[in-house]
């Protein structure tokens, strides 16, 4: 019989979720005779006892386990040698704070997958979080605007939506929302905020997640290339919220004239491609950024821009919600994260400065690194229902073949960063970082 563990979650105290749920332990103990060992929690979603219930063993440590796995960033003192550990890592970019526990990793002669890498054929996410994190991020966005716009003096419809953790469950937090969005289609939308236009740039699990909730509301869905003939429109209803969602075609350009848009191309060859989202930014009341992002690739909104924006006249843009995080990233004015806890701060383009809470001229800034966790139980169950598929191979592969022999699937294969102590011929990259902060 084969061990897996499931390591608690400690980076915060928002952080309730779990890779696997107590009815997927028990599923897998009877269909695969997988034995989990759960490390004991206080504040885990599911508890203890449910664990026990399932067939688990509930402990303080994992070592009977030689397969761990878990969802967020580990302590370096967690690590034991030779092991296998499945988790998000954030390393994938070189992250320099993620790079003394990919060191320790690699020291101990470790494996390390990480969700995040495991992809279909085509590139995407097999195993993740995303439609949680956008479904998190669009309340977030609505409550914030509420906040907003309650501090400008300006009655709506959004002040009745909280933020994602005072609901207890994603179907009060709908309801709360279908009760703004009943508000809109009975008494409509203040002249001045007509039309209220959510941008959503991507088309993925975040932006399948965003739209979910968006949908909650009366929205009608425009195109990017619609958006400036819209304000001049004098038939769009004071009852709705228009919706644009951005592909890379809308948002990006190539450098040299006359040439054309061509998305494998610019996946490739980003450096031939200049941003030309500023041109969408002055009709958007609300952003909310779910795209990739690295260092290749152009940035959307530029703290520059924005100061130019803000100094010539007040904007519509009230609220930007970056679900993808990126610190000084594609959105500029994320210049940190922020926490469930204290999950808003006002950037201020003029003074090139940000101050926590919702009150200022700039644009309210949301910038939470692990938005799923505003719902721990839904989103554990979720990533729960996908990840349980994948284990029986993971627990049962042979870790003391060669990578080259080693009988893992393409997509789990692909996932595998370190193996046998050595980064993967995928990740050989990765070494420049951790030379650079060695």
């Amino acid at each position: 019989m084969n061990t897996i563990g499931i390591r608690r979650e400690d980076k915060n105290e928002w952080e309730r979720r779990t890779p696997l749920i107590p009815e997927h332990v028990k599923q897998l103990y009877r269909a695969h005779s997988i034995q989990t060992v759960v490390q004991t929690s206080e504040i885990r979603v599911f508890q203890d006892d449910e664990y026990i219930k399932a067939g688990a063993v509930v402990r303080k440590d994992l070592s009977p386990s030689s397969v761990i796995f878990a969802i967020k960033e580990i302590p370096l003192s967690f690590f034991e040698s030779k092991k296998t550990y499945v988790f998000f890592s954030h390393t994938i970019k070189g992250q320099p704070f993620n790079m003394p526990m990919l060191r320790k990793i690699l020291d101990l002669e470790c494996q390390l997958i990480d969700y995040e890498r495991i992809l279909d054929e085509n590139g995407n996410r097999l195993i993740g979080f995303g439609r949680y994190a956008g479904i998190a991020g669009m309340i977030d966005a609505l409550w914030a605007l509420g906040r907003r716009l309650e501090w400008e003096g300006v009655s709506n419809p959004f002040s009745c939506v909280k933020h994602t953790t005072r609901y207890a469950s994603l179907e009060e937090a709908r309801e709360g929302i279908e009760e703004a969005g009943e508000r809109i289609r009975k008494h409509g939308l203040p002249k001045s905020l007509t039309p209220l236009v959510c941008g959503i740039t991507g088309y993925g699990n975040v932006s399948r997640g965003v739209q979910h909730v968006l949908h909650w509301l009366p929205v009608r869905e425009i195109r990017a290339a619609e958006l400036s003939s819209l304000f001049t429109s004098p038939i769009w209803s004071r009852n709705q919220i228009g919706k644009v969602v951005f592909k890379e075609e809308d948002i990006v350009e190539p450098i040299r004239k006359g040439d054309k848009f061509e998305l494998l191309d610019y996946y490739h060859h980003p450096e031939k491609y200049r941003s030309r989202f500023s041109a969408y930014m002055s009709y958007l009341t609300l952003l909310i950024n779910g795209i990739y992002w690295d260092e290749r690739y152009p940035k959307l909104v530029t703290k520059p821009y924005l100061k130019r924006m803000y100094e010539k006249e007040k904007p519509r843009l009230r609220v930007i919600c970056d679900v993808s995080c990126d610190v000084k990233g594609s959105i500029e004015s994320t210049v940190r994260h922020t926490n469930p806890g204290n999950p808003a701060f006002v950037y201020e383009p003029l003074e090139e400065k940000a101050v926590d809470g919702w009150k200022g001229a700039g644009p309210v800034v949301l910038a939470v690194d692990n938005l799923p966790c505003e719902l721990p139980k839904e989103s554990s169950i979720y990533f729960s229902q996908i990840l349980r598929d994948y284990v029986p191979q993971i627990a049962n592969a042979d870790f003391s073949k060669n990578f080259a022999q080693c009988e893992l699937s393409p997509p789990i294969r692909g996932g595998v960063i370190v193996y046998h102590g050595e980064l993967t011929p995928g990740y050989r990259y990765i070494r420049k970082h951790l030379d650079r902060h060695a």
